[in-house]
């Protein structure tokens, strides 16, 4: 009898140790070595994330860069811009793990491995450019929302009314989407809104494109100089401040590092995170640059150095009408999702500092949708989520600047969170030594990507200065 129950007892421990296995196994499968939910994202997904981060309203102010810079300088400096991103965002992709714990975010990831006063300057200048950029995209959105309006006006009335209209009630518009969208409670359940954005930049894009090609066969000749705009339509003064600020576009169509660390983040792994980023990087930026060449170079073809700042609403491409119109419905809707990829990163910082303070307050309350799962009512969110949307919205009427405000943005975040921040990361992080030839020649890098955000940022300054001259605040009248 005692042989027989020691052998029942053994089964029993046998059986128990199955089911911990069991549910060891179960957990894994459902959960991340960091304990929270099981990551998803793939390259493609992570693709369309940097595509609706990268291809957005920068991409309608390219045809004005380039005729600022001309045929020669306008490609090379793009192209070499996209280099330079490709090869920064491949160093910053090595900082999601040091060397196994993840980073969240790129000032976390600036936190465990630089450390000291490098995160405050990399906090600033992050929040500061993701700031930045969904003010942009509220004024690019309102604009091409106000430029459907006016077509529909102007085409009714038969060319008579000019239409001129405020870009306010549209900016209002926007957002209210946005105070509703941004109540989604984090960047992983955004997917579905990147992919639809991601394909909306290609429809502009596409749009964009083959109206300049049009132009271009209508007319017959191919404008624009080697050298951008001549003097005489503008000083040797004005030149120079334009071709600064020209680079400021530029740098700001390939800003999206500030959200690389947080796209990583969704991937699931194997293969490893940085291994799969990098790829969807070089798929993302590719893509981008071959649009961002075609539309910048057909921009300028086709209107040579009149090319408008905004490339669709500038009414230079006017007719087909209803062409422009679906070309500009496809900005907005491509801009309400890029604004909830730049956003909810500041979204998770301030909330985790809050909750960290207040363990309290991030209670929610469920509340039920019929045809729905429960949705997780959280009131911090809400009211929290809610002022941020009203105050972007506020500075964005206060200041619709659309090209001065792109190049501001794009200068000051380019050097610092594109070039300097994964510069530095790397060299810490593969242990450098100083004054080796590898050093050295990253230090030059970062020293001479340095020297290009200080002049873009000057002429796009510049830019916004004169503008303020001659505007009168909540009074944007087109």
């Amino acid at each position: 009898m005692p042989e027989n129950a020691g052998t029942a007892n053994l089964q029993v421990f046998e059986m128990e140790d199955d089911m911990m296995n069991w549910h060891s196994q179960s957990a894994s499968k459902c959960y991340d070595d960091d304990g929270r939910l099981k990551r998803t994202g793939n390259v493609w997904s992570a693709s369309a994330h940097i595509i609706t981060a990268v291809i957005g309203s920068g991409v309608l102010s390219l045809g004005w860069a380039i005729a600022q810079l001309g045929w020669i300088a306008g490609p090379t400096v793009m192209f070499l811009f996209a280099m330079v991103t490709f090869y920064t965002s491949s160093l910053l992709a090595q900082s999601y793990r040091t060397p196994s714990n993840r980073n969240y975010t790129y000032i976390q990831a600036v936190r465990s491995i630089l450390g000291g006063g490098n995160v405050t300057v990399c906090g600033i200048f992050q929040y500061l450019n993701l700031l930045g950029i969904v003010i942009g995209y509220t004024i690019a959105a309102s604009i091409s929302i106000m430029a459907i309006r006016r077509s529909i006006c102007f085409h009714q009335s038969g060319g008579k009314n000019p239409c001129h209209m405020s870009s306010n009630l549209y900016m209002i518009v926007f957002g209210a989407t946005e105070i509703f969208l941004s109540q989604i409670p984090d960047f992983d359940q955004i997917w579905w809104l990147s992919t639809v954005a991601a394909i909306m930049s290609f429809t502009y894009s596409i749009i964009g494109l083959s109206l300049g090609i049009a132009k271009v066969a209508e007319t017959g000749t191919i404008k624009g100089s080697l050298t951008g705009i001549s003097i005489g339509p503008v000083s040797e003064t004005q030149k120079i401040w334009r071709n600064s600020q020209a680079l400021g576009d530029i740098a700001f169509a390939y800003s999206y590092a500030v959200v690389l660390i947080e796209i990583q983040d969704t991937i699931k792994s194997p293969p490893s995170e940085a291994k799969t980023m990098k790829k969807a990087t070089m798929i993302s930026i590719a893509v981008a640059t071959t649009f961002y060449m075609l539309c910048g170079c057909m921009g300028y073809a086709a209107f040579g150095d009149a090319a408008p700042g905004n490339l669709l609403t500038g009414f230079g491409l006017y007719n087909p009408y209803w062409l422009i119109d679906i070309a500009n419905a496809a900005i907005v809707i491509h801009l309400v999702g890029a604004y909830q990829v730049y956003s909810q990163p500041i979204f998770a910082f301030v909330e985790k500092g809050v909750t960290q303070r207040w363990p309290n307050i991030q209670r929610e309350f469920k509340i039920q949708i019929p045809g729905f799962t429960p949705y997780n009512l959280n009131i911090f969110r809400l009211v929290w989520r809610t002022v941020f949307v009203v105050l972007t919205t506020a500075v964005s009427m206060l200041l619709p600047f659309f090209n001065d405000i792109v190049g501001v943005i794009g200068a000051l975040g380019f050097w610092p969170l594109t070039v300097y921040f994964p510069v530095e990361m790397y060299i810490s992080q593969k242990k450098i030594p100083k004054w080796s030839k590898r050093w050295i020649s990253l230090k030059i890098f970062s020293v001479i990507c340095f020297i290009v955000s200080v002049v873009a940022a000057a002429g796009s300054v510049a830019g916004v200065l004169l503008d303020l001259k001659k505007y009168k605040p909540f009074h944007s009248n087109y």
